[in-house]
């Protein structure tokens, strides 16, 4: 039987955290969705990187205890949110020691507006090429008239948005065990021709 996949729920301000909690409780049964709060992130310094704060220790180390990571970020000026952003940038510092290498990543947004997040979706999607993530492309899901979806206490009621979290998570569960499936691949193969090349060796 597979393991579990743990996913890392990190999201950014405004209506996110709550789509971040709805998308933990909707998790299929082979997945779990561990939140991190990054709203005690420091303005990242690099003056501080060798000597991080005590939140950016254990957001690395939640990093790379996950499997994947899960990114929610509300848009602001056609970008992702400051704190997000910060977190990103402390826990891919200093050089040689980026904590997002390899994570598969999916990425969703709410936003009041009507075209929901698109635009912070595409930029955090290039700042993950720096990182060497692996976004899952599609399903997309940028939420907008998120004021709408949410009853007075901030819990998610349309039936909808659920539908398209739930296929969210579920496709990066999917993804993400197929990225495991290759890189075992490619491993077991790498073995194979470093033992290949030392039965060469001793016969030569």
């Amino acid at each position: 039987m597979n393991k579990p996949i743990r996913i890392l729920g990190i999201a950014g301000q405004s209506d996110n955290g709550a789509i971040l909690h709805a998308a933990a409780q909707l998790a299929p049964e082979d997945a779990t969705i561990e939140i991190f709060e990054i709203d005690g992130i420091p303005l990242f310094s690099e003056d501080g990187e060798h000597d991080p704060p005590t939140t950016v220790v254990e957001l690395k180390h939640r990093i790379r205890e996950s499997d994947a990571v899960l990114f929610v970020t509300p848009e602001y000026n056609y970008s992702i949110c400051g704190v997000l952003k910060d977190a990103i940038d402390w826990a891919s510092r200093p050089d040689g020691d980026n904590a997002w290498w390899g994570k598969p990543a999916a990425v969703m947004g709410a936003s009041i507006g009507t075209f929901g997040t698109a635009q912070a979706h595409y930029h955090l999607r290039q700042v993950m090429v720096q990182l060497n993530m692996f976004p899952l492309n599609q399903p997309e899901v940028m939420i907008g008239a998120a004021n709408e979806r949410f009853d007075t206490v901030g819990k998610l009621t349309d039936e909808q948005t659920k539908e398209y979290i739930c296929r969210v998570v579920q496709s990066l569960v999917e993804w993400t065990r197929r990225i495991r499936a290759q890189a075992a691949s490619e491993d077991l193969l790498a073995r194979g021709q470093v033992a290949a090349q030392s039965a060469n060796a001793a016969f030569a």
